[in-house]
């Protein structure tokens, strides 16, 4: 009786931390090619990602473990069809500009759960924004993060989003602003 207790509260617990990592499902959108394309989000709407290593996994290679506090809060997806001969530029505004928000995005051939992030083992390509710990020469950083170099060559693809909180920011308006170039 106390070994099937016992079996029986592992499973539940099992159970629960398998459908704690499927909370995240990106929202799908329908993006038009050569049109600029906003989306109003709030980090509330999302939950956080308790598994980062995915991101450092060199079959990913999004953003290095040692950028990981810039991700810890909540992660807001989205997905969405990248079609052939295109180039997708990713903005995130958010609306406090004090606020710490960090942006990737990734290609896959097609998304499924299986590679969904933290469950993504590979990808044909990731990019990552964040705050910057130092000054870059030539440059300046606002409260904006962007990605670019999203591309699609011969082949379409599905792209998967997210926008996250930085140090734990579960809170937090903001716009996306997707282009696709084709």
């Amino acid at each position: 009786m106390l070994k099937s207790k016992i079996l029986c509260c592992f499973f539940t617990v099992g159970a629960v931390g398998i459908f704690a990592q499927t909370d995240l499902q990106p929202q799908w959108l329908e993006v038009p090619v050569n049109e600029e394309f906003t989306v109003q989000g709030n980090l509330s709407e999302g939950a956080p990602m308790e598994d980062l290593s995915w991101a450092w996994n060199s079959s990913v290679a999004c953003f290095p473990a040692t950028q990981a506090r810039k991700f810890t809060g909540n992660h807001v997806l989205y997905a969405l069809d990248l079609p052939d001969h295109s180039e997708m530029e990713i903005k995130v505004v958010p609306a406090d500009k004090s606020a710490n928000f960090s942006l990737y995005a990734y290609e896959v051939g097609q998304v499924a759960a299986n590679n969904t992030v933290p469950r993504l083992s590979s990808c044909i390509r990731c990019e990552a924004d964040h705050k910057w710990d130092y000054k870059v020469r030539g440059k300046t950083q606002d409260h904006t993060r962007s990605v670019h170099d999203i591309l699609a060559i011969n082949n379409p693809y599905q792209v998967v989003i997210g926008v996250v909180g930085a140090e734990g920011l579960k809170e937090g308006a903001y716009t996306l602003v997707l282009k696709i170039r084709r």
